[in-house]
């Protein structure tokens, strides 16, 4: 079924910079996230500019490229190019900060979990529909197996965390869920319900504590694993360490999860307990308007990736998720809105088509094609959504609402609503979602009036883009030598595949506006730019060959994006001379 995505998978691949440069690869909804062995090497232009890939977002040292809904089926292919293989330790991990570490631990960790979590939390939906139309009763046998089939997940949550856990830390992860499998084991479950003092040896006293449907615990054994894993094979001769590690490892993590480690957790666990109790309470407003609101600008950045397991944490104490769930899927239904009436509104063909199928994909959860695709590049509907989806969250907030299992932030989710023997929180998430969509749409109607039209130059295709841009003046961008683009050192530039135009060699460290126009892209790194001139014509501004691996260093940026600048205006400058003594070739530009 994947072998359509064969080529896709090998240019992404190569790009990458070849499967020797990746350490691991996994996927979610819409994006294969890579961690790679030097990210310097993968050519995110490049990646960018292949058919069927949307985005790329370097974030949290995870190389992500934005695919869509049908990422799994490239995940197929991509698998089979690559060598994974999880105990690279001769490779030096990237210096991502504490911030950006953990991040990606928290991603590394529950991403994997989530199709399993959604697919209980349908059985749970599905359950509960069955109870409101009263085909089934809470007494009945079918009720029993049904809530079995949905808790199983939730129950043992545990031990699928200590498998994903101790992927992303390099430990072993059969041994991880062995230990987790101790802390659910029916006899301490039997102690614990004793009620009666426990000690190993008489002298380590045991906490008695239950770890089922628990997140916390079992993170802070695995963390502690990984560490006491790696110092023993340090130690431990290989000739007896397929027996003494396990052997070992058993015993110090036996004892210190039950001791110390797992009591910490569930104190840590009653902590955030009660401040989701204190929100559900007295604040209850607060989370669904900042995810309804900003969700857009945490997917860009990856802070979803630490928010969002808030939710299931706060589910696996209290039964309910009003964290993450209600201003997620709120801030869905307006970015679905958004792009259905940019759809609707542009005249540009290509815009149309790929405004008309994310608007499908967003409705159903998946807003990443909507996001990069249309709205984050014209920028109006993304405004538009992000105050439709903070009113629906302020609404959804204020009834309190909340969802009863884990799942997607689409439509299909609104049966995640129906709970607690009552209905009122399904309608009120289905009115927060409508709240989100109406204001977000007519907003976008609004801005699109001006931002469709010429006034924007960047949406409304006009006689000249329509004619290859007949007459459009472009300046030198620089000073310096005019060349062929064939004799650009990048391939991915001199064979024309990024698009046309002229390599210069420079004699000034200087980039100046070719026209009156925007800025529309500005590199984080500063050594390109991107601009749309009044009348609708695209150039991109490259500074050198690899230079993004200079990270700005030799490079300042004297406008931002969004900026409108005229024609001979300062954007860049850049140090040749710094730029050659850190190896890098600043005179080949397109």
């Amino acid at each position: 079924m994947s072998k359509k995505y064969e080529s896709l998978a090998h240019d992404i691949v190569e790009n990458i910079g070849g499967k020797e440069n990746v350490l691991n690869v996994y996927h979610c909804m819409t994006r294969l996230r890579f961690t790679l062995a030097d990210n310097a090497k993968a050519n995110k232009e490049a990646i960018e500019e292949i058919e069927g890939v949307t985005k790329v977002i370097i974030n949290a040292g995870v190389y992500q490229v934005v695919i869509g809904p049908h990422v799994s089926d490239v995940f197929e292919e991509v698998i089979k190019l690559v060598d994974i293989n999880p105990n690279k330790e001769d490779v030096p991990a990237a210096k991502n900060g504490i911030l950006n570490t953990i991040f990606d631990f928290i991603s590394g960790t529950f991403q994997p979990v989530i199709p399993a979590l959604s697919g209980a939390g349908m059985v749970k939906a599905v359950l509960a529909i069955l109870v409101v139309l009263k085909l089934i009763t809470n007494e009945s046998q079918t009720y029993y197996l049904l809530n079995m089939f949905a808790d199983g997940v939730f129950y043992f949550l545990p031990l699928i965390l200590a498998y994903t856990a101790a992927q992303k830390l390099k430990a072993n992860p059969i041994l991880a869920v062995s230990v987790a499998a101790m802390m659910l084991h029916p006899n301490w479950f039997a102690l614990v319900t004793a009620g009666e003092p426990v000690s190993f040896f008489g002298v380590v006293p045991f906490t008695l504590a239950r770890y089922s449907s628990s997140v916390i615990p079992i993170i802070l054994v695995v963390l502690v694993q990984a560490k006491v894993e790696k110092l023993l094979r340090k130690y431990v001769p290989k000739s007896i360490e397929l027996v003494i590690v396990p052997l070992l490892t058993f015993l110090i993590m036996g004892t210190l999860a039950f001791s110390i480690l797992g009591p910490i957790g569930t104190i840590l666990g009653g902590y955030l307990a009660t401040f989701f109790t204190f929100l559900s309470v007295k604040a209850a407003w607060a989370p669904a308007v900042l995810i309804g609101a900003f969700c857009p600008l945490m997917v860009m950045i990856g802070l979803h990736n630490a928010v969002a397991p808030l939710g299931v944490v706060q589910m696996s104490n209290l039964g309910f998720d009003s964290i993450w769930g209600p201003g997620n899927i709120c801030s869905n239904m307006a970015q679905a809105a958004a792009v259905t009436v940019v759809a609707l509104r542009t005249k540009n063909k290509q815009t149309k088509q790929i405004a008309a199928s994310a608007s499908v994909t967003a409705f159903m959860g998946i807003t990443e094609p909507a996001l990069y695709g249309v709205n984050l590049v014209k920028k109006y509907p993304l405004v538009a959504s992000m105050i439709g989806g903070g009113l629906g969250g302020l609404y959804a907030g204020l009834t309190h609402t909340h969802r009863f299992a884990t799942g997607s932030g689409g439509l299909p989710a609104v049966a995640l609503y129906i709970g607690d023997n009552t209905m009122r929180f399904f309608y009120n998430i289905i009115i927060a979602m409508v709240i989100s969509a109406i204001v977000s749409a007519a907003l976008t109607f609004v801005l699109s009036l001006k931002y469709e039209n010429n006034e924007g130059g960047v949406q409304a295709p006009t006689e000249k883009e329509k004619t290859g841009f007949a007459g459009a003046i472009v300046e030198s961008p620089l000073k310096g030598e005019v060349l062929p683009l064939e004799q650009c050192n990048d391939q991915a530039f001199a064979s024309g595949s990024i698009g046309k135009g002229v390599a210069i060699n420079p004699t000034e460290g200087k980039v100046v506006a070719p026209f009156d126009g925007t800025v529309v892209t500005l590199f984080p790194t500063k050594h390109a730019i991107g601009l749309v001139s009044k009348d609708g014509l695209e150039l991109l501004i490259h500074v050198g060959i690899d230079t993004v691996n200079l990270n700005g260093k030799y490079f300042e940026a004297l406008v931002k994006q969004g900026d409108q600048v005229k024609a001979g205006q300062d954007l860049i400058e850049f140090d040749i001379e710094g730029i050659e003594k850190s190896g890098y070739s600043p005179r080949q530009l397109s």
